[in-house]
């Protein structure tokens, strides 16, 4: 079993990670493999609607967002995580985000996801509703801690300072890793994954 993490922050070694590493940690001590991917500082494009993905499978633009749909199969669990901006995620992180889960979404069902938020002071909650949204959207269980996911510091020493934080960060973890081993068994004893209807696309005009 493994785990995809998702640095959205510009700063490699942040806050964000710092945080993300405290998930890391857990996992790895409890058997589950993971990988962190750093978008880096480059602009990220965002979705343009051009319909390519629904012709080739794959985005116009060929760049990370390709990369790690091709391999998606690999992972079990994504966690996505993101400095705090106007009460919103990075702008790089979104519009990986935007163009991943519309052009493989598909194939994110039955994953397990989870969001990390870090911030200086607030914005936290509005951030991590955004980023949970993906998940919700495309058949993930989302994977919850004893408090929502947030550290607070303006650095990585502050964010170590902050013991509730990195707790959460544990804790959630500790959850991702019970439900991955729950889900193994499941399938062990011969529980078969949903099967889902055909979409229903509706809309409200008259």
């Amino acid at each position: 079993m493994k785990a995809l993490l998702i640095n959205g922050s510009p700063n490699q070694l942040g806050c964000t990670y710092t945080a993300l590493s405290e998930v890391e940690r857990i996992l790895n001590e409890n058997g589950i493999q993971s990988e962190i991917l750093y978008l880096g500082k480059m602009p990220v494009a965002g979705c343009i609607a051009c319909g390519t993905c629904e012709r080739t499978g794959r985005c116009v633009f060929d760049d990370l967002v390709n990369q790690v749909a091709g391999r998606l199969d690999e992972f079990d669990a994504i966690v996505v995580g993101s400095p705090v901006y106007y009460a919103g995620p990075s702008g790089q992180l979104t519009a990986f985000l935007d163009r991943l889960f519309y052009s493989a979404g598909g194939r994110m069902a039955g994953k397990l996801g989870a969001s990390v938020v870090s911030c200086r002071r607030g914005g936290a909650t509005a951030a991590f509703d955004r980023l949970n949204k993906y998940f919700t959207i495309s058949n993930m269980p989302v994977v919850s801690s004893q408090y929502w996911n947030q550290v607070h510091g303006n650095e990585p020493g502050e964010v170590e300072q902050d013991l509730e934080g990195l707790q959460t960060m544990r804790t959630l973890a500790l959850n991702m890793v019970w439900l991955l081993k729950c889900i193994e068994a499941g399938r062990k004893c011969g529980v078969p994954a949903p099967e889902y209807e055909p979409n229903e696309w509706t809309n409200f005009i008259r």
